[in-house]
């Protein structure tokens, strides 16, 4: 017998499900059949598809057998089954990063982590929460050896040869007190149809039936009733995708969603959809109304199972559908893939690619219906998964447009949120621009920044971007239909020659004061230059963006290298009309001027949302500068 330590992050979980109460336990059943439903899957590819398995006897069954003597709950399954390192990699160690998440996730409050708990499950080890000791026997199909898996959740477990009969799992849970229920054959059932009614593979367990006595014509009692027990299927066990739409309610579409998405959530909303003709394929996707732990890590855990004529193929394969629909849960079954289709074939299959397709303009689709019929759920989607949409401006050119007019956008002229199909309806028809600006900070801050003080000036309207995505992608979206998408800082507006005479005087009158700037500032800026189109503010920063320098470290920062290729120093413009630099023009204190040239160009990069390379000394220079004043 050989003697394991759990993984720290398994420990973690161990702990959490030993010395907690939640209000959601039944979760572990949903789990674990969850998991035998996984390995009968995956026995059923294999035998269907690898010559080592050929031989093998492909009987599904899952059973569930409650023993009220012991206060023991098993859970059974004639599926792949596991070897001695199967063991250790799947009930030792946490193998998907998800779960990684889940546990930097918790907060300490009891009550919210038993609903994280829900949502997310957290597999084999759910069941934890109502054992005090565990014993998994278990044996690889087309393997001899059988092995005994056992743990009380106290950091370690133990695994031993044994012997077994068939391959497949068995889960034995020696239940804590308290937790009887799990042992009533109702409250068992209530829960698999409410969970796991639809897992393609039946489910078994005994129930007790009642058989009336038999009485004679006179009504005497010839045979005393009596109870039997009777081993019954407890659930539908046929693929719900398969069924047609007609025939299930929308009760059976959720608990389904609980199911495949491992949620207690109710989802936002789903398609279903049966494409027959050249290729035949059928697909039932979920919008789920909480975003997934891991919806921002690389190693995100997709969400959509693949399945060829109902034989499951993988589950792990995020070339389904493009990344920024990775919140998506839900199922695609093809009748024209091979069944032993590989990840590179997948990958760049033609019929693939055409579900791929056709499924992503479904998406879509129900996305623009939600947001005009159901805009409070729209608003929860949003909140949730606004981001991740935006991410396929970047990587579905194909599908721009309808992305973009998914989009809710803050906007200068209102505190309302609008569509780019609405906010088309305020732009000038003669020049067909849309006007937007980009930072890393708040709505509010951006709305101050100076420069949108020429198109407040105007009474122009501008989109307001203040999502760090936001500075990433759109300066990549130029278009949208007829108009063209331009940052506020390349806008440009036409001049009178009035106007044009009055920037060369000022820029000749404040020729002195921007060089002065320039030597003070030295590296920090490209150049100090007047400007016109500031109104209220003193100063501003603007990138020249026929720099080469701008133009690398855009591009590395569009093959996600951003941060190894600095931008160049931005220009630092100056209003000549302010009081602040008319000030600065006319006095002789030099350190005055140095002061105030390091201050301007530090409130310009926090109105650009930048951070202070040195904010201690930004507040020594103010500091001093109000000394003087006062």
């Amino acid at each position: 017998m050989a003697k394991h330590q759990f993984q720290t992050e398994a420990n973690q979980i161990l702990h959490l499900m030993i010395h907690s109460l939640y209000s959601n336990k039944e979760i572990f059943i949903r789990e674990l059949v969850s998991n035998a439903s996984d390995a009968l899957d995956k026995l059923n590819m294999l035998v269907l598809t690898d010559e080592k398995y050929k031989g093998i006897t492909f009987n599904p069954r899952i059973d569930i057998v409650a023993n009220k003597e012991a206060k023991t709950l098993t859970i059974k399954d004639t599926g792949i089954g596991m070897n001695e390192e199967d063991l250790m990699n799947n009930l030792g160690t946490i193998a998907k990063s998800g779960t990684k998440a889940f546990l930097e996730n918790l907060t300490g409050d009891q009550k919210e982590d038993s609903n994280l708990i829900g949502q997310f499950g957290v597999g084999f080890y759910a069941c934890f929460m109502v054992a005090d000791k565990v014993e998994v026997t278990t044996k690889k199909a087309g393997e001899e050896q059988a092995y005994l898996w056992t743990s009380a959740g106290d950091g370690s477990f133990e695994i031993e040869n044994t012997t077994m009969e068939g391959h497949g799992t068995q889960i034995v849970m020696h239940l804590k007190e308290g937790e009887e229920e799990f042992l009533e054959e109702h409250r068992i059932e209530t829960i698999i149809k409410k969970y796991s009614n639809h897992i393609p593979f039946p489910i078994f367990m005994d129930k007790e039936k009642h058989i009336p006595a038999v009485t004679d014509d006179d009504g005497k009692e010839i045979e005393p009733a009596r109870t039997e027990i009777e081993n019954v299927q407890i659930n539908r066990a046929n693929a719900l995708w398969t069924l047609p739409k007609s025939e299930i309610t929308d009760e059976e579409y959720k608990d389904f969603y609980s199911t495949i998405a491992h949620s207690s959530e109710e989802p936002l909303a789903w398609m279903h959809n049966k494409a027959e003709g050249a290729i035949e394929y059928t697909t039932l996707f979920y919008i789920p109304s909480k975003a997934p732990i891991d919806l921002y890590r690389v190693d995100y855990q997709t969400g959509i199972k693949l399945y060829i004529n109902r034989v499951f193929i993988t589950d792990d394969e995020k070339e389904l559908m493009p990344t920024y629909l990775r919140f998506l849960r839900g199922v695609i079954d093809s009748k024209d893939l091979p069944l032993n289709v590989s990840r590179e074939i997948l990958q760049s299959n033609a019929v693939m690619n055409k579900i791929k397709n056709a499924s992503v303009k479904k998406v879509l689709s129900e996305l623009a219906k939600m947001m005009k019929k159901r805009p409070e759920d729209y608003k929860t989607f949003y909140r949730e998964f606004g981001n991740v949409l935006k991410e396929g401006l970047y990587n579905d050119f194909a599908n721009r447009e309808k992305i973009l007019e998914l989009l809710q956008f803050n906007h200068l002229n209102s505190d309302e949120v609008t569509t780019i199909e609405e906010f088309v309806k305020t732009v000038d028809e003669e020049k067909k621009e849309i006007y937007y600006i980009t930072g890393k900070t708040s709505v509010e801050m951006l709305k101050a920044s100076p420069l949108l003080e020429k198109f407040k000036a105007r009474n122009i309207d501008v989109l307001v971007l203040n999502e760090e995505v936001d500075t990433i992608i759109f300066p990549m979206v130029t278009e949208y239909k007829e108009y063209k998408l331009v940052h506020v800082s390349d806008a440009k507006f036409e001049e009178t020659e009035e106007e044009k005479k009055e920037v060369e005087e000022l820029s000749k009158t404040y020729e002195g004061l921007t060089k002065e700037l320039k030597d003070i500032l030295g590296e920090s800026v490209k150049s100090v230059e007047t400007t016109t189109d500031l109104v209220e503010s003193p100063v501003a920063l603007k990138v020249d963006k026929e720099d080469p320098a701008y133009m690398m470290a855009q591009m590395m920062k569009q093959m996600g290298q951003g941060g190894e290729t600095p931008e160049p120093a931005p220009i630092l413009q100056i209003n000549p009309k302010h009081e602040l630099i008319e000030k600065l023009k006319n006095t002789s204190d030099q350190n005055l001027i140095a002061d105030a040239a390091h201050v301007l160009l530090d409130q310009a990069k926090l109105f650009d949302g930048q951070e202070l390379d040195d904010t201690a000394e930004f507040i020594t220079r103010l500091n001093r500068i109000i000394t003087k004043a006062i």
